[in-house]
């Protein structure tokens, strides 16, 4: 028997229990110096946190990148996230590629903001395929004929040396957002086509829409923002392991729009299973005021990702749009652009379920939070009403009047506080009969 997957097996099962060992050990100090009340706490907690995270980075340094892959895999949620927020940015293509489908949807997801450092690439196309360059000096682009140069938080001097290299004028990605709307989309005097176009970024935490700055510039794409996308990374791991998935800059943007588009059909499944879990506790149990605000809580989050889908479909229409009017693709491109068009129709429908969804459900939470303020005024009411007649006996004592027999009857003041009493209990006995104080 050959002995060598044996020990491959025993090789990865060892470096799978080593990260977990230092990835409890983290949690477990991290725990105990965050419960412990001493001096300078938050400064003590800190080196202890970067002490156990030193030590797990270095050990997934040691690693190829398929066994980091295998570990991500095996690793719980939480841990994954922990284990990869570890990974050095330059590896973490090579090892997203190795990921299963399911694990690399979540990691990218979340993975988008680890750097804040500018970055550059170029990417040429090498049989049939996208070929990432690093490019961090003017002499990194000698030689190179890319079909697509991608941006992230570039400095002044970056944009400047970049676009003197290939003669156009990048955009400041920190003004995107002070463009008119009727400024996003034109053609330039040199034939340069603009497009300005938000895309969905959605986090565990929050979500948002980002300003991506497009240029077409001599069949060249260029594509300036402010950080990493998820979409943006999804479109290089497909064009680079996907022969012929794109064949030019056109094609490039074509594609993002698209992954942008399957990227907000994801957004919208998860504002499905949302409200399922909200509307299941709405209408399945009496709420209390404090789950009521939760509620109401969950379900505005939910309204503002469906406002936040609704508007990047709509402005991933536009740019569509302007592209097809403005004859700037070819027949196949344009029969690419007409069915992301029509995928981006089908989540209209779904958006407008969902805004219904959404208003049935917050109208329902609304609904609960006034029957139990009802309940509360319906107290108020029936005290009101059975302390009427008592209310009444006393203001007859306290006139004083002359010839009332009770005044000089041994029995008269505790015969009106026993009436009293009695006026009470009746009304009291009589509401709980009809079922009114339930």
């Amino acid at each position: 028997m050959n002995q060598e997957p044996i020990n491959r097996l025993e090789e990865l099962q060892a470096h799978l229990t080593e990260v977990q060992t230092l990835i409890s050990r983290h949690k477990l100090v991290e725990d105990l110096v965050h419960r412990q009340d001493m001096p300078r706490h938050e400064l003590v907690e800190g080196m202890v946190h970067q002490q156990n995270l030193v030590a797990l980075q270095k050990k997934l340094d040691t690693l190829p990148a398929v066994d980091i892959a295998r570990i991500l895999e095996a690793l719980p949620e939480e841990d994954r996230l922990m284990a990869w927020a570890q990974i050095r940015e330059e590896r973490g293509d090579s090892i997203l590629m190795a990921l299963a489908d399911e694990v690399r949807a979540d990691l990218v997801g979340d993975g988008h903001h680890r750097s804040t450092r500018s970055m550059l690439n170029a990417f040429e196309l090498r049989s049939g395929r996208l070929r990432q360059i690093p490019v961090g000096m003017p002499e990194d682009l000698i030689d190179l004929k890319p079909i697509w140069v991608d941006l992230v938080a570039p400095n002044d001097h970056v944009r400047e040396w970049v676009g003197k290299y290939f003669g156009l004028e990048l955009p400041d990605p920190e003004s995107l957002t002070d463009l008119e709307a009727s400024a996003r989309f034109y053609v330039e005097d040199n034939g340069e086509v603009h497009l300005h176009s938000d895309f969905l970024l959605d986090m565990h935490d929050e979500s948002r829409n980002v300003p991506v700055a497009f240029i077409l510039h001599k069949d060249v794409l260029f594509s300036v923002r402010t950080e990493e996308l998820p979409v943006f990374r999804l479109q290089r791991l497909r064009a680079r392991t996907q022969p012929g998935y794109v064949t030019d800059g056109k094609d490039v943007l074509l594609d993002l729009y698209a992954a942008d588009a399957e990227y907000s059909a994801d957004a919208l499944e998860d504002v499905y299973a949302a409200l399922e879990k909200v509307g299941k506790h709405v209408l399945g149990t009496e709420l209390t005021d404090t789950e009521a605000a939760k509620i109401l809580a969950d379900i505005a989050r939910e309204e503002d990702l469906n406002g936040r889908i609704r508007r990047n479909v709509l402005d991933t229409r536009r740019a569509l749009s302007f592209l097809m009017r403005g004859k700037f693709l070819s027949s196949n491109q344009q029969e690419d652009a007409r069915q992301i068009l029509r995928d981006i129709e089908s989540l209209d429908g779904h958006t407008s379920f969902l805004f219904g969804k959404i208003n049935f459900l917050m109208d329902a939470t609304v609904g609960f939070i006034n029957i139990n303020q009802n309940k509360i005024v319906k107290i108020f009411s029936v005290a009101s009403v059975a302390l009427l007649p008592p209310t009444l006996i006393a203001s007859i004592y306290g006139m004083n009047f002359k010839f009332l027999p009770e005044l000089e009857w041994q029995y008269g003041y505790p015969f009106a506080l026993g009436l009293m009493v009695f006026t009470v209990a009746v009304p009291f006995w009589y509401f709980r009969r009809k079922g009114w104080l339930r």
